[in-house]
């Protein structure tokens, strides 16, 4: 009897950890069927062909040096099929590199013909806002009277040929104020470049069907009208580093929507080391701290609670010296919220494969590290919300700014 009662005395940590390791078993697999709609939706949107509705728009594109691809990324938005635009070409210098390569592109472009109407815009520098930002402001002053539509765009995403077509068509729906995409970076050789493309399809799978979705900068369309009359330019961006943030608290605060558009999902290529990515990464976080805080702790929470109930499990289960039913539990559970992870990682490899046909070749490749990189984004999210808790400086394209709050920017150095 002795004998009995003492082999099923197993450490307390394993019970300890049973109600939270089921709880996050639960959240992976809402997340997995949040996942499955996602895919839903773009299927959806591949099979309805882009809608009709093509209002006078103006596209800004901000540019900063030629990093790869950034050609090819240039001649994308020249040669989107749509009745009446114009793309304003914006940098803040002369001296970029990006301005004399725009200069003869651009010079090149209309000597085939009128139909295209462009823009190379100069912005100078400002010491109250991020570069990006004062580019954007730049653009829009050079909008003509007549346009309906602002469109945002960034020069390091390649957008497809019906981007602006797609981007655009929302807006036909008045109760749509913003309508979204986002970026979607496809593997590269690199481990980084692999680790980069899981790390933010997590968050582009984020956007669907509801009401909580957030702009992105790098392709994002809004009315003149609304533009105007939610005071973007002055209340929102006057001192800020970060266009979309501060347009999707400018929406919400005025009780609008954003809609996301799957077909406008524009394909990056980052080939960087592991420092350059964490960089990267730590920066978007620290963003999301000052511009969006009460995501940020929702998600530092998260993170937290997930490395918490992994790291007790896993202790649990070592110091444990008997096989019992909460012991199997407790490894059951743990590897339940690994092996959702990981399908939900599977399902964004068949997102990447159905919107980006064209590029199967690096998708077959590196197209499974997706999913087989899914287990290690947590912890790496948890180091990045770690890492900004502490910072509110960041260096973006060369400049650095000291983030004070959501309206007070001091750029540090050009």
């Amino acid at each position: 009897m002795a004998y009995a009662t003492r082999a099923l005395v197993i450490h307390p940590l394993v019970r300890i950890v049973l109600v939270p390791a089921t709880l996050l078993a639960l959240q992976s697999l809402c997340s997995l069927l949040d996942g499955r709609r996602f895919l839903r939706r773009v299927r959806r949107s591949l099979g309805q062909p882009p809608g009709s509705y093509q209002p006078r728009a103006a596209v800004i594109v901000p540019c900063k040096g030629l990093h790869p691809g950034f050609e090819g990324n240039i001649s994308a938005f020249l040669t989107q099929r749509y009745s009446d635009h114009r793309l304003i070409f914006v940098v803040a210098s002369e001296d970029d590199p990006a301005y004399r390569y725009l200069k003869e592109r651009l010079k090149a472009s209309s000597a085939r013909g009128p139909a295209l109407k462009t823009a190379l815009v100069v912005a100078g520098r400002s010491e109250t806002r991020g570069e990006k930002v004062n580019n954007l402001l730049a653009g829009i002053a050079a909008v003509e009277p007549q346009t309906e539509v602002l469109v945002f765009a960034d020069a390091d995403a390649t957008p497809g040929e019906s981007w602006l077509k797609s981007l655009a068509a929302p807006l036909e729906d008045e109760r749509v104020t913003v309508s979204t995409g986002f970026r979607w970076y496809l593997p590269g050789e690199s481990f980084a470049s692999q680790l980069r493309a899981a790390w933010d399809a997590s968050i582009a799978t984020m956007l669907g069907e509801h009401d909580h979705n957030f702009a992105w900068g790098g392709s994002m369309a809004i009315r003149a009208a609304d533009f105007k009359r939610l005071r973007v330019a002055e209340r929102y961006w006057a001192s800020t580093v970060s266009d979309d943030y501060a347009l999707t608290r400018a929406v919400r605060e005025a009780g609008g929507r954003i809609r996301f558009e799957p077909r406008c999902l524009v394909k990056s290529r980052e080939d960087s080391g592991l420092g350059e990515f964490l960089h990267w990464a730590n920066r978007q976080i620290i963003i999301t701290r000052v511009y969006s805080p009460r995501l940020w702790w929702k998600a530092l929470g998260f993170y937290l609670f997930y490395g918490a109930t992994f790291l007790v499990g896993l202790g649990s289960l070592v110091l444990s010296r008997r096989l019992t039913g909460e012991w199997l539990a407790t490894a059951g559970l743990l590897l339940a919220i690994l092996a959702l992870g990981i399908a939900k990682g599977r399902l964004r490899a068949t997102v990447a494969r159905e919107m980006f046909p064209e590029e199967c070749f690096t998708l077959k490749q590196y197209g499974a590290r997706y999913w087989q990189l899914a287990p290690l984004v947590p912890w790496v999210m948890l180091l990045n919300f770690v890492v900004s808790a502490f910072a509110r400086r960041i260096e973006w394209r060369g400049v650095r700014y000291e983030l004070h709050s959501a309206d007070e920017v001091r750029v540090v150095r050009n």
